[in-house]
């Protein structure tokens, strides 16, 4: 199959650099933190042969795509607003979302608001879930010592400074450090996505790895290298720096289900599923996502999951697509 086609796409008031492959019902592929649409390569060419019009965009913020300035201007329903624009730009009006990580959660909500244009969704790594019991910056542990990531992230040009200082290096951290090759995810295990001390980065305890891991060709590293190089980190950061702006969004649809067909997957050695009440809350998502299909635990795999399973996950979408 040819290669993804490139280009840029207006939606929303702001500019879109998306990768698409194929023709056919719309799938709209929404990558997480700290990725760019290039984590969909493996997704855009089955997906493509398989019949379906696949379209991965650089969310705003991210790689070639627009990065607004203001921080107020990353809320899931920003987001959720860009795809509902994309659909229009692409001539559809319906369109089936797909999604990994903060792209799982904006999948989610934009089903949840929007099921007369997202006639289905699937999500990785992330499940959907009620309205918290208080904001974010509440919910989330800190102390003295050491505060969770949310938390360092969300002080503005904090987590910035340390990731742009080697961009490569960050990304073979992060990306090392969450994936499935470090196994079951022990208190001990090294974790991107945990508490941050006070005292240092996120970065300092985390391996580098003498080689990467077997689904991260040095091409495909050098690929989002670059892609932050052109955005730097501001932007993905600047969707933490909004949990607190959507917990309260959400108060204005809390208790509305997820109506359309979906599909979750989540790879075995998630860093997510390692949360406390995480696996209760995928085993009740059904209350919530009446029309779930399918719950898929994929074994070996790390967050990372189109990246680090792109057999299990192609073959897990596209079943569910033409299902539906």
């Amino acid at each position: 199959m040819p290669a993804a086609r490139q280009r840029f796409i207006e939606t929303n008031g702001i500019r879109l650099h998306v990768r698409e492959q194929g023709e056919g019902p719309l799938v709209i592929l929404c990558h997480g933190f700290p990725e760019t649409s290039h984590a969909w390569r493996h997704q855009l060419d089955a997906l493509g042969q398989a019949g379906f019009h696949a379209v991965a965009p650089d969310l705003r913020g991210y790689g070639d795509s627009d990065c607004p300035p203001d921080i107020a201007h990353y809320s899931a329903l920003d987001v959720i607003g860009d795809l509902v624009g994309l659909a229009d730009a692409l001539g559809q009006r319906r369109a089936v979302l797909v999604g990994n990580d903060w792209g799982a959660s904006i999948a989610w909500q934009a089903a949840q608001l929007r099921p007369d244009r997202f006639r289905a969704v699937a999500a990785l790594g992330v499940p959907m879930m009620g309205r918290a019991p208080m904001a974010p910056s509440r919910l989330f542990p800190q102390n003295e010592q050491a505060w969770f990531y949310t938390h360092y992230f969300c002080e503005p040009g904090l987590a910035e400074q340390e990731f742009e200082r080697d961009i490569a290096l960050t990304l073979r951290k992060i990306y090392y450090g969450a994936s499935g090759a470090l196994g079951p995810r022990e208190a001990a295990t090294p974790n991107p996505f945990g508490m941050v001390p006070r005292a240092g980065g996120l970065l300092d305890a985390l391996p580098d790895p003498a080689v990467l891991p077997a689904w991260l060709a040095a091409a495909d590293l050098a690929q989002f290298a670059r892609a932050f190089g052109v955005s730097g980190f501001r932007g993905g950061l600047n969707y933490y720096r909004n949990l607190d702006r959507n917990w309260r969004d959400q108060a204005a649809f809390a208790g509305l289900r997820v109506e359309v067909p979906a599909l979750y997957l989540a790879g075995e050695y998630d860093t997510g599923l390692a949360m406390p009440g995480m696996r209760q809350i995928i085993e009740a998502m059904p209350a919530i996502v009446p029309d779930l299909r399918g719950s898929q635990v994929i074994a070996g795999a790390g967050h990372w999951l189109p990246q680090e399973a792109p057999d299990a996950v192609n073959a897990a979408l596209i079943g569910f697509l033409r299902a539906l």
